[in-house]
Parts: C-alpha cells; structure tokens; sequence
C-alpha cells in the first residue's frame, strides 16, 4: 500500500525553494551626524563625577604602602573613617581639569577622523577605527599630562605622611606649583606611559564602543536605544580595563614618584617584588570604576547627541 501522505521532493526542486527562501537583511546603520568637538569632554566630565571615588580608590591601591588595606572595601572604609565622606573626593578638580583636556582631544579628534577617511556608505572598519582612536588617544593624553599628574598625586595625598604631603588646593594650584617648584618638566612626568595607556584606553573604549553599538543595532531588534548603549558600553569598558590595566599600573607609580627612576629599573623593581600579578593590580577596582565610567560617559554622551539632534531638527535614528 502505497501513502499518499509523503510526497518526494526532487533535489532540484529543494535547491529552488532553498534558493527562493529569503535571507535575513541586516538593518541599515542610521546616517551620520556632525557633533561638535567638546561633547566628549563634556560628558566625561560629568562622568567624573559620578565615578571619582572610585577612581581615587583605584590609585592608593596602586600606590599603597605600609599597613594600609589591601582590598576595595577596606580602603573604602579607611578613607572614610580618616577623612570622612569628603575623602572619596579628594582630587576632584584635577579630575575635571584632565577630562577636560584629555577626553576633549580624544574624542573630538576621533570623531573629526572618523568623519574625513570612514566610509560615508557602510559601516567602518574595525582595524580603521582602532587606528583612528590610537592616535586621538595617544594625542590626548599628551594633551592632559599636566592635569593626569596632578589628579594623582591630589588622590594619593592623603595617604601620605604629613611631612610628604603637597596640600594642593585644587586643579590649577597643583599644576602651577609643580611648574614652579619641580619646572616645566614636571608637567611631563610619566607622559609616554600615561599616552600609551590613552591610546590603549581610546582604542579599547572607543572602537569597542562604535563596533558593539553597530553590531547590536544591525543584528538585534534592539536599534539605537538607551538599552544598546548600555550594553555596549558595559563591554567597552570590559575591554578597556583589560587591555589597560598594565599601563595603569606604571603610570600610578610613575606619576606618584619624586625621584628620577628609568622605566627598565622600576619594571625590574616591580616585577621582583610582586611578579607578574603586578599587571592586574586593582583590576577589580579598575573595572568597578571604568565600568561605570565607560557606560556614564557614553549615556551623557549619548544625552548630548539626542539634546543636540532636536535643537537641530535632525531626527533621531529608528
């Protein structure tokens, strides 16, 4: 008895309905619009803000000595106890100032060559975009050196001994007093780490940043929303901890230094002191404040562009 319920298919055929089924079309990218240069700066700024204690935990465990804490929590707790909540934001004006130098160079000079060597019809490049951010970053932190080092050494004052401490009354005042006291070479302490490390940083963030968003906004039904920027803002940061964490790590010690140290001696010092750990020191604390650093900057950044889009009358991207 023969069913009349299986039907064969010839081969030919099934090539034709296979060939006749459609693809998944990835959605286009929204078009791009010209933001002006200071709202990357602006927004890490207001990051700052939110993430500064944070950062300033993240130093002195860097930077610690002697028999102060060991983990997160505990410097948390003993900077609280000895300079009670105001301590968490100690060093909060030259956190602004170098936000203002830096993330201005960077992200400004990084959107301006996004805009003149990306392809206007697709999508750029990962290996463009990781290029174009190594250099704005590398610029930027050449940019905000000055303020890098006063920002650190502001953070780590308190923890010093009191015949070691510097006492500077803000941003400025510390800047102008190492001019004066240590010359203009002092405001160029650590710059080649400290530039390498924007680079690391930028090229980390950034690009990180642009290729999840435009992956999530192509191949999810999420486009671009608060909800996209958010997670791709949480990877970015990820990544930059990461690939940074060694460089954040020199920088600190570099930075902290009085005395004239090569950069062989100290990562020979280092390395026998602590090993090769030394290169994730405060990791933990690292991402905990770039964490929420990376998605605050991109969230405010992302605030400026939607407030700028309808001042202008440009509609926001589907």
């Amino acid at each position: 008895m023969v069913s009349h319920d299986a039907v064969a298919v010839p081969e030919g055929s099934a090539r034709a309905l296979a060939a006749d089924k459609p693809k998944r079309q990835k959605k286009p990218l929204p078009p791009p619009v010209y933001y002006p240069f200071w709202f990357g700066g602006s927004a890490s700024a207001m990051a700052a803000c939110v993430t500064h204690p944070l950062d300033l935990v993240k130093v002195r465990l860097q930077l610690r000595s002697g028999d102060a804490p060991k983990n997160m929590t505990g410097t948390i707790g003993y900077i609280i106890r000895n300079e009670r909540i105001i301590g968490l934001y100690s060093g909060l004006s030259a956190s602004l100032l170098r936000q203002i130098t830096y993330s201005t160079v960077r992200f400004g000079i990084y959107e301006e060559l996004k805009q003149r060597y990306a392809p206007k019809d697709k999508k750029p490049s990962l290996p463009l975009l990781i290029g174009l951010s190594t250099f704005s970053g590398f610029l930027g932190g050449i940019s905000g050196n000055a303020a890098d080092v006063t920002n650190v050494r502001m953070q780590q004052d308190r923890a010093l001994a009191p015949e070691q401490r510097r006492h500077y009354k803000h941003g400025l005042d510390g800047m102008f007093r190492m001019l004066r006291d240590e010359g203009p070479k002092s405001w160029f302490r650590g710059v080649w780490p400290n530039s390498v490390r924007a680079a690391l940083m930028n090229a980390s963030q950034l690009a990180s940043y642009d290729t999840f968003k435009g992956l999530l906004i192509q191949n999810t039904p999420m486009g671009d929303t608060t909800t996209t920027h958010f997670a791709s803002s949480l990877l970015a940061g990820f990544v930059a901890t990461t690939v940074c964490s060694p460089v954040d790590v020199i920088k600190s010690r570099v930075m902290s230094a009085t005395g004239k140290q090569g950069m062989v001696s100290l990562l020979s010092e280092i390395y026998a002191k602590e090993g090769v750990t030394w290169m994730f020191k405060g990791w933990v604390p690292s991402f905990l404040r770039l964490g929420p650093q990376t998605i605050c900057t991109f969230m405010f950044l992302e605030a400026h562009r939607k407030a700028y889009r309808r001042i202008m009358g440009i509609p926001d991207p589907a």
